[in-house]
């Protein structure tokens, strides 16, 4: 039988109440007393059954082994003491790791971007499928889609990037990882935020978004339409913002006409944390919670979380009032009820929990994060002083994050989320990697000063120690998290890109000791820190590294590993460039009065301990039909006298057509490791399809003309340019199309 069948047959055998209970969620706090499950609370929230359990291991204070116990008895107590017996699906936060008491942090999603590599994200994301179903997590709400535009926002730092091919593209990656080969041991991935999150007016969060029709579809739909047709995401989570007036979470255009109609999305559609709710309360498009239930039950959202507030009674009586049709209801239990069959729920609903602490942050974890951390890091800017030598006598480390292991976390690493007090699993800060590293030099350390704050009562120790040691690391940036001594994440809006509170003030105080500064920067959004490029000779791009970021660092500053990381995110010169994305439309480069269009580091930026070289441009053929491709092949060398990663890329222009163009467009990248003096060819298959736009009709066609193709090391630095020309007639582009190109390396 299917599980579309078994779906089907279960449904007839429910109630209305047990219909409703099925599109409810119940947090784990609510289900727990003094860290224990509590018959009694579940008797009381469980008894028709529910759709959903909220974050056992990610809210309830519980280790792993405790958290896959709790999951046992509520999964025991569903399936011996409801009347149907249908277990819970119990979702997770993964963001840069699952977020649980002692389970392995990888660089937050900016970093995993900066990598340039969707192996190594999918590698990331096997493992944290396999931590997470070792304690009974079978979906995660991740990836964040959201194509980032405005860095002000706090959540920039859980974007992959401010492009939405590398979005998509490492947004695929992370979604097949995730869910696995086999949905039976898989987790299912939560695409959000849908849709354009990414972009909201004066960088607010959940502020509105506006874009136009076009834009939205081209740049902010995109990653997600990929998701869903090219890696099988299935599930997705709506936007908290509203579009021209429509709420994310109201819209039946958006949840149902093009997910469902459009795309063929199968999954269910889950509610971000409080969304329906705040239909009345935020959006006051609704109101009353029945009115709330009733709008976003209708637009398409399957399932509301954390908890079954608009979705517990409010809905119940609706249903029972026929404000609510009864076809609409089933229509979404059916949904939940097929996922459950499909993620193995009903034959095996638990786990062994002694195996649990046993799965979380082994040793090849670790091993990945180090990995992971390593090709996250970017150089922006060396005049020779990296790397550094370690037979060095003294090194001053100095700065607010050179010796925290906190500030190198992202926003929803349990430890930042939850505002622990210390760390709940083991994390290097940059001053013990570099302690490592140089074990008979004198490593002198002062913080200087706060991430944020005014006080420049540190400055002194700074200078002294500076003044003494050979050269000095400086360690400054943000603190990601959610509560007031944060500085980005979720809710943390700023209105500037500067380094926050003083602390380039004691950069310049630690430049006028005159010893060399290495700048280190640990945050999450890119910062505009044009004093230092101008002042510093070297600066090195670290984000939020995760648990071995500091070792990682100490790597990258000692020569141990040579920096391949390349920027998913253009840096702004100033914060009134924004929007400063490098694929903007050519009337978007004009100059300002007392400054340039250009950012202070682009796209795809990123230098390397070695140097490399291009050559051998060949594009065949010249001339191909709309549903063709065309082969973009050529070469590159390790020119310089170390072992090195280059990140290749390929760029297309559409240089006259229907209507305005972006100056130039991503359509490929390939990471590439190269010894030195080595030589390799590389490939890359561009589908016509890819070249796709909307018309002056909103048909999404390819048109014929004449391409310019541009390979190089970054959006600015071009190194091979040609071009091809599509001939034949405007072709209108099936709903089934190729979203990313190929490429071979030999």
């Amino acid at each position: 039988m299917t599980v579309e069948a078994k779906a089907r047959d279960l449904l007839k055998r429910m109630t209305i109440e047990e219909k409703v209970a099925q599109l409810g969620s119940a947090p784990a706090w609510d289900l727990v007393e003094g860290g224990r499950f509590s018959q009694e609370k579940a008797e009381r929230l469980l008894g028709k059954g529910i759709g959903q359990v909220t974050r056992v291991a990610g809210a309830s204070g519980a280790g792993p082994k405790e958290a896959a116990t709790i999951v046992n008895q509520i999964q025991r107590f569903l399936v011996e003491k409801t009347r149907l017996g249908i277990p819970a699906v119990v979702h997770e936060e993964c963001l840069s790791g699952f977020m649980a008491m002692g389970a392995t942090t990888f660089p937050q999603a900016i970093g995993m971007a900066s990598t340039w590599n969707e192996g190594l994200v999918q590698r990331i994301t096997s493992t944290i499928r396999e931590q997470m179903r070792a304690t009974g997590a079978s979906q995660g709400l991740s990836p964040v889609l959201d194509v980032a535009r405005d860095p002000r926002w706090g959540r920039t730092e859980e974007t992959f990037g401010e492009d939405p091919y590398l979005v998509a593209r490492i947004g695929a990656a992370y979604v097949k990882g995730l869910q696995g080969e086999d949905p039976r041991t898989g987790v299912l991935a939560t695409v959000k935020h849908f849709a354009a999150h990414g972009f909201p007016e004066g960088g607010r969060n959940c502020a509105p978004v506006h874009v136009s029709p076009r834009e939205f579809r081209e740049v902010f739909l995109f990653p997600f339409e990929a998701a869903v047709k090219e890696a099988g995401a299935g599930s997705l989570m709506n936007a908290y913002h509203e579009i021209d007036g429509v709420p994310c979470a109201s819209s039946r255009h958006l949840l149902t006409d093009v997910l469902r109609g459009e795309w063929g999305f199968k999954g269910f559609v889950v509610s971000d944390y409080g969304a329906v709710k705040m239909l009345q309360t935020f959006h006051r498009v609704a109101g009353s919670e029945k009115e709330a239930a009733v709008m976003a039950l209708e637009a398409g959202i399957d399932v509301e979380l954390p908890a079954a507030q608009c979705y517990g009674e409010p809905l119940l009586q609706a249903a029972k009032e026929g404000l609510v049709s009864e076809a609409t209801v089933d229509e979404a239990v059916s949904r939940i009820l097929e996922a459950k069959f499909l993620l193995g729920l009903f034959d095996n609903p638990y786990v062994d929990a002694e195996l649990a602490p046993l799965i979380l942050d082994r040793a090849e974890h670790r091993a990945l994060a180090l990995q992971a951390a390593r090709e996250s890091i970017v150089l922006l800017k060396n005049e020779g002083l990296l790397p550094l030598d370690k037979s060095i006598r003294s090194i001053a480390v100095v700065g607010p994050n050179a010796a925290s292991t906190r500030n190198l976390l992202g926003d929803y690493s349990y430890t930042a989320h939850l505002s622990c007090k210390g760390d709940v699993v083991p994390v290097v800060s940059v001053l013990e990697g570099i302690r490592r590293k140089l074990p008979r030099a004198e490593v002198h350390y002062a913080r200087g000063c706060e991430v944020a704050g005014s006080s420049t009562e540190g400055f002194e120790e700074a200078v002294n120690v500076a003044r003494k040691s050979e050269v000095v690391v400086a360690v400054v940036g943000e603190r990601s998290g959610l509560s007031r001594d944060d500085v980005s994440g979720e809710g943390r809006d700023r209105t500037d890109l500067g380094l926050p509170g003083v602390q380039e003030e004691l950069l310049r105080a630690l430049c006028k000791a005159g010893r060399p500064v290495v700048v280190v920067l640990v945050n999450g959004r890119p910062l505009s820190t044009r004093w230092i490029a101008e002042n510093c000779p070297a600066i090195v791009e670290a984000w939020l590294p995760g648990e071995e970021g500091g070792s990682a660092i100490a790597d990258v500053l000692f020569g141990d590993y040579n920096p391949g990381g390349r920027l998913p995110i253009s840096i702004p010169l100033e914060v009134g460039q924004i929007p400063i994305n490098y694929n903007r439309k050519p009337s978007s480069f004009g100059n300002y009065v007392f400054s340039t269009s250009k950012p202070l580091f682009p796209f795809g930026h990123g230098l390397s301990y070695t140097k490399f070289e291009y050559g051998s441009l060949k594009i065949e053929p010249d001339r191909v039909g709309p549903a063709g491709k065309v082969t973009v092949g050529f070469e590159v060398k390790n020119a310089g006298d170390r072992n090195g990663d280059e990140v290749v890329q390929l760029y297309v222009s559409d240089p006259v057509a229907s209507v305005s163009r972006p100056l130039k467009e991503l359509k490929g990248f390939k990471r590439v490791s190269l010894d030195r003096g080595e030589k390799k060819a590389v490939e890359f298959h561009l589908y016509m399809e890819q070249l796709a736009f909307y018309d002056r009709h909103m048909r999404l066609v390819v048109e014929p003309g004449r391409y310019d193709v541009m390979v190089g090391a970054s959006s600015e630095d071009v190194r091979l340019t040609g071009s091809f020309d599509v001939v034949g007639e405007v072709k209108v582009v099936p709903s089934r199309r190729v979203f990313f190109s190929e490429v071979f390396v030999g």
